[in-house]
């Protein structure tokens, strides 16, 4: 993990590497390979349910008003296509356990 806090590529790569035991250029491979399959299924339109993990879901979002908030000034904004993140009931669990 990283000074920020978040895991990267290299951390996922090196986690495999030191789980499954393939070697470090094979466990980079494979994490670049999931997480291309999981790019190119998004891109498409389709949903991507990991399961006990959770679900990259696609959601349209309409045409709709909002308000430049120095200005007051209306702006349409255009539709759209927003990726959001639903955990499993059992990563929520994980998350919150005391």
């Amino acid at each position: 993990m990283t000074a920020a806090g978040s895991v990267t590529r290299a951390d996922l790569a090196d986690s495999v590497h030191r789980e499954i035991g393939l070697s470090r250029t094979e466990s980079a491979d494979l994490v670049e390979q999931v997480l291309e399959q999981v790019s190119v299924s998004l891109v498409a339109g389709q949903n991507v349910k990991i399961s006990s993990f959770g679900s990259f879901v696609l959601r349209e979002k309409g045409l709709r008003v909002g308000r430049n908030p120095k200005t007051g000034v209306e702006v349409p904004i255009e539709p759209r296509t927003v990726l959001t993140f639903r955990p499993s009931q059992l990563l929520r669990e994980a998350i919150n356990q005391d």
